[in-house]
């Protein structure tokens, strides 16, 4: 029997794993960057024993493009959206795609409340971010800033942390992240990384320690803490670089 220790259990019997689902964008790649070859031969090598399944914050399209089509079911913008790979037209075929009411007015009368809190009142482009399905993008230096300017902004995270319980306050009906590099994204309650994972189990019949969860954003306000601390077997990662080493260390070939 082969059991690893997981980012914060004891120990995890890899006999009962059926599924294994993965976060992108500092889990498989960088940043909006491409899924790398090294990485898609571990998915590959994975996926002839195990389940796999994308779990992410944003479209279900955006993830499949930037992991370069690759054959794997996609649960999108945290549960509200969910497309099949179909090896035969080698598309996702969406089995749903929840799109709920969005009060714009009123976002924009909050947001422009709690940046005169947080100290945000110059930024450039636009303040806000409404998407189709009705999740909001809380882009606090504006949605026209430099990309280099963003990545500068709150590295390690501290800045946001830091505002975050403000954030939470102002907007109760949704699920509040730290997201990117410099903004914060929201989630109509219900939705987010467990509530989807744990609808997924449902479906398909499958208990929380049947599927292992892989992300690397587990602290405060990251969008798999919600995964991180429930009772799904959870694997941390903090560079992305070191996923092949990770998965072939917890799951060696020929075992």
């Amino acid at each position: 029997m082969y059991s690893f220790v997981s980012g914060r259990r004891d120990c995890v019997d890899t006999h009962k794993l059926k599924a294994l689902a993965f976060d992108l964008d500092g889990t498989l790649t960088q940043h909006k960057t491409k899924l790398e070859k090294k990485h898609q031969q571990v998915l590959d090598r994975l996926g002839r024993e195990y389940r796999l399944l994308m779990l992410g914050a944003g479209e279900c399209s955006r993830i499949f493009l930037q992991m370069n089509r690759y054959p794997i079911d996609i649960i999108g913008n945290y549960g509200m959206q969910y497309g099949q790979y179909n090896r035969i037209t080698k598309n996702l075929d969406m089995q749903f795609n929840i799109s709920l009411p969005c009060d714009r007015k009123s976002v924009i009368l909050k947001l422009t409340e709690l940046r005169k809190v947080l100290g945000l009142t110059q930024y450039s482009g636009a303040s806000v971010e409404f998407h189709n399905s009705g999740c909001i993008t809380f882009p606090l230096l504006g949605t026209e800033t430099a990309l280099d300017t963003k990545l500068a902004f709150d590295p390690d995270r501290k800045i946001r942390r830091a505002m975050y319980a403000e954030v939470v306050k102002a907007f109760p009906e949704y699920t509040v992240f730290i997201g990117g590099s410099s903004s914060f994204d929201l989630a109509p309650r219900p939705y987010n990384k467990y509530y989807a994972l744990d609808i997924f189990c449902r479906n398909e019949k499958l208990s929380h320690d049947n599927v292992l969860y892989v992300g690397d954003d587990y602290g405060l306000g990251g969008n798999d803490e919600a995964v991180y601390q429930s009772d799904f077997p959870f694997l941390t990662i903090d560079d992305y670089t070191m996923f092949p080493e990770l998965m072939n260390s917890h799951f060696p070939a020929g075992l």
